[in-house]
């Protein structure tokens, strides 16, 4: 039976600004380990390009996602630009308790909420070498209009300063280099938790 079968899943939050590459990084991470699943977030906005159901998220209404509210069933969730967003409790514990550790490609705010529910959590924050290379990515999308890349920037910088309980900070210089890094803060939170649990289990007896 292998580690990620025997073990309790780690809740491993990654926030960045936007521009980051968390997306990038948490999918390349999941091409690297094995054990790992997204956790795929409740939203009430609607489906973009070819986002899939089940797949990209769970689209709900508005009434659905505040009943789910009412009966405490979001791990964490958030209004963001007028539209929900949340984490099904229910699915992380499942994951989590089948061994699976389990990514949330999610803001700080998010992150925070997570963290005070399961203290185990992992936070990691994934920053760009400087706002002078964010600001040049952001352009780079050119999909966006001058007043939204500004307001990306303002937001940036404020999640920046708000992160500084994450645990874990990885500068997302070199991609390569980044995924190493991250993948090295994963399999040590792996590491220190079956520990844990092994010399419970040996000093308990059971």
């Amino acid at each position: 039976m292998s580690d990620v079968q025997m073990r309790q899943g780690i809740p491993i939050v990654v926030s960045a600004p936007s521009g980051g590459g968390k997306t990038t990084l948490c999918r390349r991470l999941m091409e690297k380990l094995s054990g790992l699943e997204f956790s795929i977030s409740h939203t009430t906005r609607a489906p973009r390009g070819q986002e899939k159901d089940g797949v990209d998220y769970h689209f709900v209404s508005e009434d659905e996602f505040k009943k789910l509210i009412s009966e405490d069933k979001f791990l964490e969730w958030a209004e963001v630009h007028g539209n929900y967003y949340g984490s099904s409790l229910d699915a992380a514990r499942k994951q989590l308790a089948a061994g699976r550790d389990v990514l949330f490609d999610i803001d700080i705010q998010g992150g925070y909420q997570i963290k005070e529910k399961m203290p185990e959590a992992v936070l990691i924050f994934i920053v760009p070498p400087s706002m002078k290379v964010l600001e040049e990515r952001l352009r780079g999308r050119a999909s966006d209009a001058e007043e939204v890349i500004q307001k990306r920037l303002k937001a940036a910088r404020e999640e920046i300063e708000g992160a500084v309980k994450y645990s874990h900070w990885i500068i997302n210089d070199e991609l390569d280099c980044a995924l190493e890094t991250f993948s090295s803060v994963v399999v040590a939170g792996r590491v220190e938790l079956a520990d844990k649990q092994k010399m419970m289990s040996q000093v308990l007896g059971s």
